[in-house]
């Protein structure tokens, strides 16, 4: 075969040209530090760097972002529930103090009054802690508030709530009469007084007072068929006083049901109370309450309820829906992906944890020893009256002993119902204390799990990041050899051509 000097040119050009690929190849790796530079340099390096880069990324979202969202919201929940259970703690340090000391002074009871006021309007401003402007006892309406941050006086909501007989019927004492001081020796002589009568009545109390009504018939769910609720008459009264006005005090007779509208309390019959508790009842009550005050929670996140007015919203009526047909709770779980086919609820629910009982809890309290701290001040006054130079008559110190009579047998009532009250609050509030703790105790679960997977998961991202290391990345040493290797053999390749460039056949004639 004959080789001529073009064919060995073109040889030398293209191996120049190769080698020179080979440098550039070289030089580019050297610089990126990578195996490839683009896909079809090595696809089976591509296809692998794709996968490993979609797992790390994976895996950094889950390391770097998802677990510390999902703690620090879990830690800003649990910081709330120990405020609360805190405050309720105080609590039951004075309902611990108000019925067992029976030698508390008209001070102390004073002081339990302010103590228990000031608790109360911290009670539930925890429930509206937030995480990033997102609240965290509120499911997925992260937006808004758990209770109402200021007083409402025209929003209005029509709420249903189910209420079981069995651990909400209670044995409550209700006082009728009172004792009005006389302010002048006519009133001391004329004006009668009026005997203080307690009743006892089996009890629900809803979880809202100052009701408009019902606004339908109660259904009633019982165990057997013992009770025929045709046979029994449901009494509503705006006040306790319109119920003692109608019933010539406050009776309840058989086969008779009362509603007080300003308290929330359901009275029951003797009779039927034994009915209900016998058969295991549910009663469901469909009433409507219009004012809200500052403090008060939110129905929406409790019960199915319809905002039937709000100044302030454009959409009303707007209906929300908290059990389904079967009576079940649909719970609002916002979950986090905290790696590959694990997640977590991190939101607590207000309905789990805590709801408008211990509020009423409280406010029974304040009127307990609102009443006892009254009647107290009855008895003061008389004994001041007594010292006095216009009463200093026998006739008129007669009188106002038998004032003062009526008015300590009015404060031994209330002063025994303050104690009874808070004996009977201790239990409540350490059945709320078990259910904060263990609230909290989940979280701290929660905490701990969170903890070990991202152990497991940084671990995960470390092993991923060197897999990926491995495959795409090149060794610097043995780059710049091959580098070395692939100039040399570059510059040997000119060197070559460069000879070649300098014989022709003139050489040879």
């Amino acid at each position: 075969m004959r080789v001529t000097n073009k064919m060995i040119m073109n040889n030398a050009a293209s191996n120049i040209n190769t080698t020179k690929e080979f440098v550039n190849k070289r030089n580019t790796q050297m610089t990126s530090q990578k195996k490839i530079d683009r896909p079809s340099d090595d696809p089976v390096i591509a296809v692998r760097s794709l996968r490993l880069s979609t797992t790390l990324a994976q895996v950094t979202q889950y390391h770097e972002k998802n677990i510390p969202d999902a703690s620090q919201w879990i830690s800003v929940t649990e910081t709330a529930l120990i405020n609360m259970r805190d405050i309720g703690n105080d609590c039951k340090q004075i309902a611990v103090s108000g019925s067992t000391d029976s030698k508390n002074t008209q001070d102390d009871r004073k002081t339990m009054l302010k103590q228990l006021q000031e608790l109360q309007k911290q009670l539930f401003a925890e429930g509206n802690a937030d995480y990033a402007n997102r609240t965290v006892f509120t499911g997925y309406r992260t937006n808004c508030n758990l209770t109402f941050t200021e007083d409402e006086l025209n929003t209005a909501y029509e709420i249903t709530q189910t209420i079981a007989i069995e651990g909400n019927m209670e044995d409550h004492r209700y006082y009728d009469g009172n004792v009005e001081l006389p302010t002048t020796e006519g009133e001391l002589l004329a004006k009668s007084i009026s005997d203080i009568v307690q009743t006892n009545y089996y009890r629900l109390r809803l979880n809202y007072d100052n009701i408009n009504g019902l606004t339908n018939d109660i259904q009633v769910k019982i165990n057997d068929d013992t009770f025929n609720q045709a046979e029994y008459t449901v009494l509503t009264y705006d006040s306790e006083a319109a119920w003692s006005e109608a019933q010539g005090g406050k009776n309840v007779p058989e086969k008779t049901m009362i509603l007080i509208k300003e308290t929330g309390d359901f009275i029951l019959s003797n009779d039927a109370a034994e009915v209900l508790k016998k058969g295991d009842a549910q009663l469901t009550f469909t009433y409507e309450r219009k004012g809200f005050k500052e403090g008060e929670l939110r129905p929406e996140y409790y019960y199915n309820c319809v905002k039937t007015a709000d100044p302030l919203d454009v959409h009303v009526p707007v209906t929300y829906t908290k059990y389904n047909e079967a009576g079940e709770r649909i719970h609002f779980d916002i979950e986090y992906t905290i790696a590959a086919s694990q997640t977590v609820a991190i939101n607590t629910e207000a309905a789990d944890v805590f709801d408008s009982s211990i509020y009423r809890d409280v406010t029974e309290m304040i009127d307990a020893c609102q009443r006892a701290v009254s009647a107290y001040d009855k008895v003061k006054t008389l004994e001041d009256m007594a010292g006095e130079t216009q009463y200093a008559s026998d006739e008129d110190q007669e009188w106002i002993k038998t004032w003062k009579e009526a008015a300590q047998k009015e404060f031994d009532f209330y002063n025994d119902n303050m104690q009874k009250l808070f004996n009977t609050e201790i239990g409540k509030i350490d059945a709320y204390y078990g259910k904060m703790n263990l609230a909290i105790a989940d979280l701290g679960c929660k905490k701990d799990s969170l903890d070990l997977t991202k152990t497991r998961v940084g671990d995960q991202q470390q092993t991923v990041q060197s897999l990926q290391s491995l495959n795409d990345d090149i060794d610097l040493s043995q780059i710049i050899i091959d580098y070395t290797a692939a100039y040399t053999a570059y510059q040997a390749s000119l060197t070559a051509a460069g000879k070649l460039g300098d014989s022709t056949l003139l050489n040879y004639i």
